[in-house]
Formats: structure tokens, C-alpha cells, sequence
């Protein structure tokens, strides 16, 4: 089930059953030694990630005063187009080699936080963007909340714990584009290293080699992008809410070497959140003599989202 081959273990969703069992029990091992998991046989078609990889990269090679027109001024990038070198690590000085794009969730109903799940931009340039964006983001939801039950499972939760307290999230998926490294400032990288904010983050993973996690010995060890795999890796809220039973684990996407960083670097990743009003409190099975909880102040997840943000240089 599991092979340390490629920088981490590698899972069959195929095994898990909806119960505790083997899938569960590598799945935590994988999130208390690693705080990443490539996940296999997780049902997106690749036909689907194909059509969204094509509308976003017709997106980003548009005029740059166009994809600015897209740029939500004071919204912290929350919707639309954040452009090249705004986004910033946290305790890093120049910004990251990247543009990205925010699309979040739509509502049927009923909105309970319109100040925050704000509504979607789309261009009106590329024919299909917004099709093939909301079925991308439906379709890593889906994957999300099935993921969300295996961790429940591991955790000594019932399966279905997170159901009610994600179905409202501010999830984000995120096209990135690295465009080609040319005079980049000294010190800047693609993207400097740094934890995730939400609960979990589902990769589709880029074609073009970069992405490093922080391994528990302090070395940077390479993740090597497997065909057919996405990543799903822990976020700081879930390490908080598991008083860090789980690991969200420093990764980075470094500078290609020679020639290579002539060529643009293009990745999705997804990233889920709960509900803006869940309050993040230490479980309390995750809670000991030997692990007191470092948290004994809970906060909301938007609370928590906008102190993040802020460190970030995005609100």
C-alpha cells in the first residue's frame, strides 16, 4: 500500500472501506511522520483535470493589463487574479516567482456568509473557464470530504465528522502559474518555504519537478510528481485542531537548475477549509501528559484564516 520511493508514502484510495483499516492506519502514520500522503486510484478524470489545466494556462498567457483587470482590489485575493509577486512567505523578504487565480465555492441557496464567500470572478477571454473550473473544484471537494473521513476515522471520530463543519468552507482552488525565471530578484524563489493555513490541501501535482517538504532530520527532501497521484497534505488548522498530533509540514517550491528555469511551472492546488464559523479546539483525545494542548484558546477558522492572511501580505 505505501512506498517511500518518491519523498512519501503513496496510498490506494481504492483500500479504504469507510471503517477503521489498513487505509486509516498508513493514512495517520503517513500524517504523524510526513504531514503529506500521495493519494492514487482518488476517481478524478483525467480528462477533467486536462480540460481545467488548458482553460487556466489560455488564462494566464493573456495580456498582463487583462488578467489585472480580474484583480479585486482590498479583497485580500480572495476571488479573481492576484498577480506576479505579490504573494510573500511568512519571515521571507522578497515575494514569491508566482501568479495565481482564487475560485470559490458557489452556493444553491442561501448565503450565511456573504462577507466572506464572496462571489466568483470568471473572464469573459477564455471560451469554458468557469465550466471547467467549478467541475475541477466540485470534483476536489468530493475527494476532500472522503479524505476527511479516513482522517476522522484515525482520529477515534465518527467518519462523518467533518461533514457538517466543511460543507460551507471557504475552500479555494488555486491555479499557480511560475512563469519563466528571467533577472528574478536575489533571494526570490517560485515559492518560499511555508505551512498551509487550512485543514487539508489536495495537489494536483505540477509536471515539472520543484516541490520539497521539510523532512522531522531538517533536510529538504524532493516529492516526485507521480502520474495519476495527488497529493493531500495537512494544513496548520488541522495540526492545531490535532494540538499537532498531526504534522503541517514546511514545504517549498524551489528554482529548476540551468535550463530548466526557462520553462513556466504550472500546479493546482485545492485548498479546503471549514466553515467560517467553526471554532478550532483541541480534540481532546489529542491531549496528554506527554502532548498538553498548546491551544487552550479556540478561535474561529476565519479568525484564524485572516491572522494568516495578514502574515502573508494578502490581506
Amino acid at each position: 500500500m505505501t512506498h517511500q520511493d518518491f519523498g512519501i508514502p503513496v496510498l490506494d484510495l481504492e483500500d479504504f472501506t469507510g471503517q477503521r483499516d489498513a487505509f486509516t492506519d498508513a493514512l495517520g502514520s503517513a500524517y504523524r511522520e510526513y504531514g503529506f500522503a500521495g493519494i492514487t486510484h482518488h476517481g478524478l478524470d483525467d480528462a477533467l483535470i486536462e480540460r481545467a489545466y488548458d482553460r487556466f494556462k489560455a488564462f494566464f498567457a493573456l495580456d498582463p493589463a487583462v488578467k489585472q483587470a480580474y484583480h479585486m482590489p482590498g479583497q485580500g485575493g480572495a476571488r479573481g487574479y492576484t498577480g506576479f509577486g505579490v504573494e510573500q512567505a511568512k519571515d521571507h523578504d522578497v515575494p514569491d516567482l508566482k501568479e495565481f487565480w482564487h475560485v470559490g465555492r458557489e452556493l444553491d441557496g442561501e448565503n450565511p456568509h456573504p462577507e466572506i464567500l464572496l462571489p466568483n470572478l470568471w473572464p469573459d477571454e477564455i471560451d469554458g473557464f468557469r465550466r471547467a473550473a467549478l467541475a475541477l473544484y466540485g470534483a476536489l471537494d468530493n475527494l476532500g470530504q472522503r479524505m476527511l473521513a479516513a482522517i476522522a476515522i484515525d482520529l477515534g471520530l465518527p467518519s462523518d465528522w467533518f461533514a457538517d463543519k466543511v460543507n460551507l468552507g471557504n475552500s479555494i482552488l488555486r491555479p499557480i502559474h511560475y512563469p519563466p525565471i528571467r533577472d528574478a530578484v536575489p533571494g526570490a524563489v517560485r515559492a518560499a518555504r511555508h505551512e498551509d493555513i487550512n485543514l487539508i490541501t489536495l495537489l494536483i501535482g505540477s509536471r515539472e519537478q520543484g516541490l520539497e517538504i521539510l523532512s522531522k532530520k531538517g533536510e529538504w527532501v524532493p516529492v516526485t510528481t507521480l502520474p495519476g497521484t495527488i497529493i493531500v497534505n495537512v494544513g496548520d488548522m488541522l495540526q492545531r485542531l490535532t494540538n499537532h498530533v498531526y504534522q503541517s509540514t514546511t514545504h517549498r517550491v524551489v528554482n529548476p537548475p540551468g535550463e530548466l528555469a526557462a520553462r513556466a511551472r504550472y500546479s493546482i492546488p485545492f485548498f479546503l477549509h471549514p466553515n467560517p464559523d467553526f471554532v478550532i479546539e483541541t480534540l481532546p483525545q489529542c491531549v496528554s501528559d506527554d502532548n498538553p494542548d498548546r491551544y487552550p484558546e479556540p478561535i474561529t477558522s476565519h479568525g484564524y484564516l485572516m491572522e494568516r492572511l495578514r502574515e502573508i501580505k494578502l490581506a
